[in-house]
């Protein structure tokens, strides 16, 4: 007697519990509750500060990838988030997130034609003018 039923799926989605081609959303928001906020707030963060910096210049094969104005706008949404977060996650965790704003702040500075006034580059209005 032969069987008849299905193989189990290898697919990528079987593993995350998808069933007849339909997410289990219950099971993600599951997993997404049991991240804690601090680590969801630095995670974002990161992607921000690694995208920022592709845009800058700064990964290999740098100048492929320039692109300042796309750079402003993570690097200005990176300032927000840290300005908003700020009360809620530690120092312990928002130092080296600052000292990377910084950093891409500076390069953005650096990487621009024209530089702006003081004050007015990505990210000031939280931070303030930043001086090399």
């Amino acid at each position: 007697m032969s069987d008849t039923s299905p193989a189990p799926s290898a697919t990528p989605e079987a593993s995350l519990g998808e069933s007849a081609g339909n997410p289990d959303f219950d099971a993600m928001t599951r997993d997404i509750a049991d991240v804690p906020a601090v680590e969801v707030i630095t995670t974002v963060a990161v992607h921000l500060m690694s995208a920022a910096a592709v845009n800058l210049g700064l990964a290999e094969e740098g100048e492929a990838h320039k692109d300042l104005d796309e750079a402003r706008k993570l690097i200005q949404a990176l300032a927000g988030l840290l300005d908003a977060s700020a009360t809620e996650v530690s120092s312990f965790h928002a130092a080296p997130l600052r000292d990377g704003l910084k950093s891409l702040q500076l390069a953005f500075r650096e990487a621009s034609v024209v530089p702006d006034e003081p004050g007015q580059g990505p990210g000031e209005k939280y931070t303030g003018p930043v001086f090399g």
